[in-house]
């Protein structure tokens, strides 16, 4: 049976249907209606309409949507991890995780909306102020367009619905083609909210039409979160709106001389660089390792990496599945071919097989090679020497990139250097940089974007200050 996509809160259907498969083996995810024109424009339309309701919808309503969300979503559990691992490939295991991590979020912007309150600024500082009071809100700026990747069909979709409910936006969400059955299920639950009319839409549509979405005037706001030359793109072709840009990066891990404990620094790099069979932007890809760990640092690496279970995602044994597609897996795997004959030392890994590729550990990578420079979105990491934590700084900022990093230290002016010095939007002391808390600021700097997410600061974006200025009061 196909489902339905979801156009002002109300499911609808279509004449024309498309087909999700699993790449890990090619079975059936699911089948989904796809939006004509005339729905496309029913969508927008309706955001546009509703956009003073939802702005004025009282905080107890805007909250108890988002707390609604929460409590199904953890009801649904089970049913929605089957669902993330069977169109995407994600193990099972990390598909548990993430939509207990999707249930946070609406949690978190269900507890912003109820704090986001605005602030009072005395004017009588000045003389000519006296008597004279600010009350400074944030209002929407309008209807939001979300663009969601295909990495976390969950979770990446609640930041972008969860912050726009709350401050009264309407959102209309576009999917990633490779995975929108979650989102269309995620529209479940909100249908069962009493959000007015046109507050939400779903639409599954192929990334050729999300340009008239993104040029669309009535969708003043673009939050994209997806590739850096398609994230730039879309910037570029509508400066005049406000665009926020979560485009990856090459995480870097930097091991220094004072960490003792290399079996948890092991673990921690080993895991998140192969987790989702690497496919998050903050995954491990760069290790920079003092001289007086590395030998030992990269030979428990590989040694974690190795132990690591691969196959069939719907396995609670499974470690690492498949990428998204074969194409994908085509691409590191000629990615890992070319470090390594550009003199990188292949540990283990970089066998290919469909949609798959082993996990792969290299050494002594030189910089200029695509599995160091670029993003490789796959199962590898490069672990490399450097003769001093300074060398590792100047490395990691060397990037294009600028998400997150981890620095392995429990030397505190070490961390606060880094925290200093390293040209990225988050560094975590003590572990690698795949770790995000959910209602934490998260985005990145240079290429990797502009803006950050978390209910809070997105809901920051999401909206503008308006002054109101009271006149004769007793201060």
């Amino acid at each position: 049976m196909s489902v339905p996509f979801w156009i002002a809160g109300k499911p609808v259907s279509s004449g024309s249907t498309v087909t999700v498969r699993s790449s890990y083996d090619g079975s059936v995810a699911g089948t989904h209606a796809v939006p004509t024109s005339a729905d496309i424009e029913a969508a927008v339309a309706a955001a546009h309409e509703v956009r003073a309701e939802a702005a004025g919808l009282p905080a107890h309503v805007r909250a108890g949507a988002l707390d609604h969300v929460s409590r199904r979503l953890s009801e649904r559990a089970e049913e929605l991890a089957e669902l993330i691992t069977a169109e995407s490939g994600k193990p099972i295991k990390w598909a548990r995780a993430e939509v207990g991590r999707a249930c946070s979020t609406f949690r978190w912007a269900a507890e912003e909306a109820r704090r986001f309150s605005g602030e009072l600024q005395r004017l009588d500082t000045d003389p000519g102020s006296t008597g004279r009071l600010a009350l400074i809100r944030r209002v929407p700026r309008g209807p939001v367009l979300g663009i969601t990747p295909f990495n976390f069909p969950l979770n990446l979709v609640a930041h972008k619905v969860a912050p726009a409910i709350a401050v009264g936006a309407p959102i209309v969400l576009k999917p990633a083609p490779a995975t929108p059955l979650t989102a269309l299920a995620l529209g479940e639950v909100l249908a069962e909210t009493e959000l007015p009319a046109g507050s939400w839409s779903v639409l599954p549509v192929d990334n050729d039409q999300a340009a008239l979405l993104v040029s669309d005037p009535r969708l003043p706001v673009v939050s994209f979160t997806g590739s850096v030359p398609v994230g730039w793109g879309i910037r570029d072709a509508v400066p005049r709106k406000h665009v926020t840009l979560e485009l990856g990066g090459n995480a870097a891990v930097i091991v220094c001389p004072d960490w003792t404990d290399l079996d948890h620094a092991a673990e921690r790099i080993a895991t998140f660089a192969m987790y989702q069979a690497g496919q998050s932007c903050i995954s491990v890809q760069r290790v920079y390792a003092h001289a007086a760990v590395y030998d030992e640092l990269a030979d428990r690496v590989v040694e974690k990496v190795r132990a690591m279970g691969t196959g069939d995602p719907c396995s609670p044994h499974t470690d690492v599945g498949p990428l998204i597609n074969t194409a994908a897996a085509q691409r590191v795997e000629s990615w890992v071919a070319d470090a390594v004959a550009a003199g990188a030392h292949r540990h283990l890994g970089g066998e290919r097989e469909g949609a798959s590729v082993a996990p792969t550990v290299l050494a002594h990578v030189p910089e200029h090679v695509s599995v160091l420079a670029d993003e490789v979105f796959g199962p590898v990491v490069a672990v490399n020497r450097v003769e001093s934590v300074e060398e590792a700084f100047r490395l990691v900022n060397a990037s294009r990139f600028g998400l997150q990093a981890g620095v392995f230290t429990r030397d505190l002016p070490t961390a606060f250097a880094a925290s200093a010095s390293l040209d990225v939007g988050g560094v975590v002391v003590g572990d690698v940089p795949s770790f995000r808390a959910d209602q934490m600021p998260y985005g990145g700097v240079k290429d990797s974007g502009v803006g950050r997410e978390g209910p809070a600061a997105a809901m920051a974006d999401l909206t503008e200050e308006r002054v109101t200025v009271l006149t004769g009061l007793p201060l």
